[in-house]
């Protein structure tokens, strides 16, 4: 059996296999869809801009994939010292497809986590899109979480420890996700801040995914998907090598 398709695999079997993980992963999200879909709704509605909670449910999405799919390189970390990576690091098998299968299993897992999130939604109001349109957001939903798996997996072969690892993603991942466009629209930013939001690539993560599900998008999904794209080939060559140099 293909090393990439048992490592896929097996990331899966342990992310479903821990209820509390999932339980514990979704309060977050539901968190910021009721107080701020529930609190800003009012405000957003009298602006002008429709429905807040149909605006925000994509980048609550986005958030939740964000955190899933960066936080599976905090795994490497543990399993490198104490656990399968460990072994499999002195086996004669390419460390770019032990990468690999990693980073898709950590995407699938994160994909996962944000169709859970989504579904939670119809239950404070979100309405659901029909076949076509699910399956156009579950693609850029892929696109997201394995952009963010490469993320956190170039930090993570970097780093032997897993306090500093959280340090510096936590340290990231927050302006990363609130610089995104997931509470505002793009529309009226000031040029400053409309120049960081345009640099970040989760912008256009949930610019696709709002564009997708909602038929709300400041950019083009053609656009939105070029950009995903070119920055998953910069960070999959960015982690194959990090991966690579690491000591077992």
């Amino acid at each position: 059996m293909p090393i990439v398709y048992i490592l896929w695999l097996r990331q899966i079997k342990r992310y479903l296999r821990s209820k509390a993980r999932i339980i514990g992963s979704l309060g977050q999200p539901l968190l910021f869809m009721v107080a701020f879909g529930f609190g800003f709704g009012p405000v957003f509605s009298k602006a002008g801009e429709g429905n807040y909670i149909q605006f925000l449910v994509p980048g609550v999405i986005c958030m939740s994939i964000l955190f899933t799919a960066t936080f599976t390189g905090l795994e490497i970390i543990w399993d490198r010292q104490f656990g399968f990576l460990k072994e499999m690091l002195v086996a004669p098998v390419s460390r770019i497809k032990i990468m690999i299968g990693r980073s898709l299993g950590g995407a699938t897992v994160a994909v996962i986590q944000g169709l859970i999130v989504l579904f939670l939604s119809y239950i404070i109001g979100f309405s659901l899109p029909g076949p076509m349109a699910l399956v156009l957001s579950l693609g850029f939903m892929f696109l997201i979480a394995f952009l963010f798996t490469l993320f956190g997996t170039a930090i993570a072969s970097s780093l032997k420890d897993v306090q500093g690892f959280q340090l510096i993603v936590n340290f990231l991942i927050m302006p990363i996700f609130f610089l995104s466009g997931a509470f505002f629209p793009l529309d009226g930013l000031p040029k400053g801040i409309l120049s960081v939001v345009k640099f970040n690539p989760l912008s256009y993560g949930v610019d696709a995914l709002r564009g997708s599900l909602v038929g709300l998008n400041h950019f083009s999904l053609w656009h939105d998907f070029y950009v995903l794209g070119a920055v998953i080939v910069v960070f999959l060559l960015l982690s194959s090598y990090l991966f690579s140099k690491i000591e077992a």
